[in-house]
């Protein structure tokens, strides 16, 4: 910094202009993620989409270098206030990335809002914040919630399955898939179970599924809640077709395996997705990581890219906060995804397929692309979103 200055002050003498980027700090970029317990792998997926994206920019946006501060938010609301506290008040960092869960985001949205910095999720996109309660420091690079599970209703609605078993955790996320499943399912709902979230035990849900022998079961259980739902369900011998979200994909496939095979998902995206950015992306990230991507490292790509283009919009200078919100808003990057621009509350417009597990032929699992669902789609809260 003191080079800086000295720098600064010559080229005053010499009457020569230094462009703000050149005289400033670090770039520091919070990513407030669960990595410990039963969903751990959901955010280092992030954790590694994020690092793999900033590496492949050159560690820097605008000429600026760029500093990444990791923290864990354990999956406990309250722990991860005090986490993104520390990143606001401590680490002073100019952008938070994060989380995972929807509970968590609510617990450090205000926090991080009110201190206006801006909060990108890669991942949580609850209905609270997609309507009147939008926010001009709020974005979004995955989904609504709802949008997800609206696949899986549009899906269950075509194929004409007439009676439907409902399972999922009790909290917001599984509130909004419950919503955006109904959307368009017209069947009978013969059962709505609401499991505490962290379950790993779903005995007695399956036993309800095996007495009321729906045409088929829809599910959201992230995580390490998605593992065991899916090995009991095949020790159980179940033969019910399975149309879930977040509980069959490439978090949770390398414990799956076998087991989830066939299963099918609702997506924005899946590593077979084909377009030349996509398949440079899997590859970069199954060589760096011995992994195969899955959306939660993909909308974190794209959360990075997301932030440089708003920081070459802004020439590095991030003090004008309005002038960055209206360049975050423009999204002005390729998404890896194809299609992607914002709504007017700052969450995604864009595809969404019906996803199937398979077993590729170097012995590893994926979740593939079956069909295009919806197209250009937005969610149904942003009319009631004044524009940011």
């Amino acid at each position: 910094m003191k080079q800086l200055t000295k720098l600064a002050g010559l080229a005053a003498l010499l009457g020569i202009a230094v462009s703000p980027a050149a005289a400033q700090e670090k770039i520091k970029i919070g990513v407030l993620v669960t990595t410990s317990g039963p969903a751990a792998a959901l955010g280092q997926q992030v954790r590694d989409g994020f690092a793999l994206a900033i590496k492949d920019l050159g560690g820097k946006m605008a000429g600026r270098d760029v500093e990444i501060v990791n923290a864990d938010d354990e999956l406990k609301p309250d722990g991860a206030v005090v986490k993104v506290r520390g990143l606001l008040e401590r680490d002073k960092v100019d952008f938070v990335v994060g989380p995972i869960f929807s509970n968590i985001l609510q617990a450090i949205h205000r926090p991080v809002t009110d201190s206006k910095t801006f909060l990108i999720s890669p991942n949580a996109g609850p209905s609270s914040y997609a309507g009147k309660e939008c926010n001009p420091f709020f974005y979004v690079t995955s989904y609504q919630n709802d949008q997800v599970h609206e696949i899986l209703g549009k899906v269950a609605q075509d194929r004409g399955y007439k009676r439907v078993y409902l399972l999922v955790p009790n909290y917001q996320a599984g509130r909004d898939s419950v919503a955006g499943f109904k959307l368009d399912y017209k069947g009978e709902v013969v059962e709505e179970s609401y499991t505490p979230l962290n379950t790993l035990d779903f005995q007695p849900e399956l036993s309800k599924i095996a007495s009321l022998k729906p045409d088929a079961l829809f599910t959201f259980m992230p995580g390490g809640m998605g593992v065991n739902l899916v090995k009991q369900y095949k020790q159980a011998g179940a033969t019910v077709p399975v149309l879930s979200a977040f509980t069959v994909d490439e978090s949770t496939l390398p414990a799956q395996q076998d087991a989830a095979v066939g299963m099918f998902g609702g997506a924005n995206w899946a590593p077979n997705l084909d377009n030349v950015r996509s398949k440079k992306f899997v590859a970069a990230y199954e060589a760096a990581y011995n992994g195969v991507p899955g959306t939660y490292a993909m909308q974190a790509y794209d959360a990075a890219l997301l932030i440089d283009s708003a920081v070459k919009a802004v020439k590095g200078d991030l003090s004008n906060k309005d002038a960055v919100a209206a360049a975050l808003k423009k999204a002005d990057f390729t998404s890896l995804r194809g299609n992607f621009k914002f709504n007017t509350n700052g969450y995604p417009i864009q595809d969404f397929y019906l996803t199937k597990v398979a077993k590729r032929p170097d012995g590893k699992f994926q979740t593939e692309i079956v069909e295009k669902v919806f197209s250009n789609y937005g969610d149904r809260y942003a009319k009631d979103c004044a524009a940011k």
